[in-house]
């Protein structure tokens, strides 16, 4: 995703989504969980983009969306999510479990001296399931449930770092107070150095690297909470 939202309201959520990165969300999909209205039908009418995909469309807001004819709108329907994924690779075909997420609370690891307060842990969940649909090595930084930055099919993790924190001062944001996610672990503190920075505030990661302790004791001379999941994502 080049850009992600949560709110109260669908079109502050669809304001603060396209926010997040509006040069790359020309010419996309855009996708919601909540029936669309006609204010956000509005608001989404003022850019190009290609398929729009939702739960349900009320009568005005198809009424709007339909007004460019090679626009797809696609309504979702219920249906069973399958618990393996293929693809091809080398002459073959490679089977595998899908990454569902499938993280409990327990399974969350504090292994910092400070824990993440309230409003930090609600984005770092966020964080945490936008990261897994992020391609590898993954980057997101989030501030208050918005998606405002993220490094994607980097070569190492550094450069994820750098692109997602470039991406958010491009677009304005204030990346101080920020979460960041990985989808892997950190193999050298210099993630964290840099996160640090820029005034990241928590981060939430895999953890199982030979050198955990060195990035766990950069974000307590940072005053950063982090969070060990135990699990990776590794979108390839």
């Amino acid at each position: 995703a080049c850009g992600m939202a949560c709110d109260e309201s669908l079109t502050r959520a669809w304001t603060k989504a396209l926010a997040g990165d509006p040069v790359s969300a020309f010419g996309g999909i855009i996708a919601a969980n909540r029936t669309i209205d006609r204010a956000t039908a509005e608001e989404i009418n003022g850019i190009f983009f290609e398929v729009i995909i939702a739960p349900g469309f009320d009568a005005a807001s198809l009424q709007i969306l339909k007004q460019k004819k090679n626009r797809i709108i696609l309504k979702i329907n219920k249906f069973p999510s399958p618990a393996f994924s293929c693809r091809t690779a080398l002459n073959g075909w490679l089977w595998q479990e899908k990454d569902s997420l499938s993280i409990v609370n327990d399974e969350l690891v504090c292994v910092t001296s400070r824990k993440p307060d309230e409003r930090e842990s609600i984005d770092l969940e966020f964080a945490n399931r936008l990261v897994m649909h992020t391609k590898s090595n993954a980057i997101v930084i989030v501030r208050d449930r918005q998606l405002i930055g993220s490094g994607a099919g980097q070569t190492s993790r550094v450069d994820a770092v750098k692109q997602a924190l470039e991406k958010a001062q491009t677009f304005g944001f204030d990346t101080k107070g920020a979460v960041m996610a990985s989808d892997a672990y950190f193999p050298f503190p210099d993630s964290i150095t840099l996160a640090a920075a820029a005034g990241v505030s928590a981060v939430i990661q895999p953890g199982g690297s030979v050198r955990d302790k060195e990035s766990v004791e950069e974000c307590d001379r940072n005053n950063i909470a982090m969070i060990f999941t135990g699990r990776r994502h590794f979108k390839h």
